[in-house]
């Protein structure tokens, strides 16, 4: 088994898919075709920690819907959505943030994070993830998406740089 810390002491930002990591990938529809998910508060409160540390946050997603972008905008989150090939994307706020994308880690759960989990320094998926996923990804999280996996992500990271401020 990888022991993380020693790969996340060079990661210098990270990276998340949406729907499947901060929610368990399913989505609820009213009858009047508003969608809402369930997210995990504890991943908040990782985000939270990670921003205090300074450490560069973003989320990608395919899927461009308002959800996204409000969680994202409380959790105070660079959001990048309406994305079909993640990797260009991912790249380019690589670039833009001075970082080469070995020191980018990215978290997903499906055939769509693919190319970003291989591309980075270190892939990581959430234990659902789906197996092509999981193939493709250095290290697979012991929670769940939409169950914590991003404060687990969180407190590996902060473990593994403690001179970081919390």
């Amino acid at each position: 088994m990888i022991d993380p810390s020693k790969i996340l002491a060079d990661i210098k930002a990270i990276a998340f898919d949406f729907d499947g990591v901060f929610t368990d990938n399913r989505v609820y529809v009213a009858q009047n075709g508003e969608e809402t998910v369930v997210c995990d508060r504890s991943d908040g409160m990782g985000i939270s920690m990670l921003r205090s540390a300074g450490i560069p946050l973003v989320i990608i997603s395919t899927e461009k819907n308002p959800v996204v972008a409000v969680r994202g905008s409380k959790l105070n989150v660079d959001v990048l959505q309406g994305i079909e090939d993640k990797l260009p994307t991912l790249s380019e706020w690589v670039v833009a943030h001075h970082l080469s994308i070995d020191q980018v880690a990215f978290v997903g759960n499906d055939i769509n994070d693919v190319e970003c989990l291989s591309a980075v320094g270190f892939g990581m998926v959430v234990a659902d993830a789906y197996s092509v996923a999981i193939d493709a990804a250095d290290f697979v999280l012991s929670k769940k998406g939409g169950r914590g996996a991003v404060r687990e992500v969180a407190d590996l990271w902060l473990e593994a740089n403690p001179r970081s401020s919390r």
